[in-house]
């Protein structure tokens, strides 16, 4: 008895991981429009800035918000966000309340209705891209294209899974609003 439920929640767990491979891992970035009024680079990992940056660099939007992290989390992201502002695109530093995916989703909702952005591009981790998409769309009306960066490694990405599955159930039930 106690081996076929063993083996009942053994092959639950490979079905859900596979099926997190699927949703997490493998989903495409969306189509990126012309023009952006924004780029939006979320906290969390040090190889999602380069990726904002490059966008805004090709010209997608004139205007980078960075979610801070701390200088020990994202020396990069800290440096930038305490340097003198650049001259070719405006710069914007916010700390999310709380410190969180669903913190962020608030701020760029508060972002969007202040400044009437109606179109914006929002950089994260590919395994991110789902449930941050998710929790952005509850916060605000603008169109939102998302990037993602590929530069996790695949034990970093095999372990999000798992972590993505938990996040994403709490979205979806006691977390639920904006």
């Amino acid at each position: 008895m106690l081996g076929r439920v063993f083996t009942v929640l053994l092959l639950v767990a490979a079905v859900g991981f596979g099926l997190g491979i699927w949703l997490f891992l493998l989903r495409p970035e969306d189509p990126l429009p012309s023009h952006s009024d924004a780029v939006i680079v979320l906290a969390g990992s040090p190889k999602r800035l380069p990726v904002a940056l490059n966008l805004v660099k090709a010209g997608i939007a004139g205007t980078l918000v960075v979610s801070e992290d701390s200088e020990a989390n994202d020396p990069q992201r800290y440096a930038l966000c305490h340097a003198p502002k650049p001259k070719s695109y405006k710069l914007m530093c916010i700390t999310a309340s709380p410190f969180s995916t669903r913190g962020e989703a608030e701020l760029i909702g508060r972002l969007s209705t202040t400044h009437a952005w109606h179109s914006l591009v929002v950089v994260t981790s590919r395994y991110h891209l789902y449930r941050a998409k998710l929790l952005i769309d509850r916060c605000t009306q603008a169109r939102i294209a998302m990037r993602a960066t590929d530069a996790d490694s695949w034990s970093q990405k095999a372990a999000a899974v798992p972590l993505e599955w938990g996040k994403l159930a709490r979205a979806e039930t006691t977390q639920r609003g904006c």
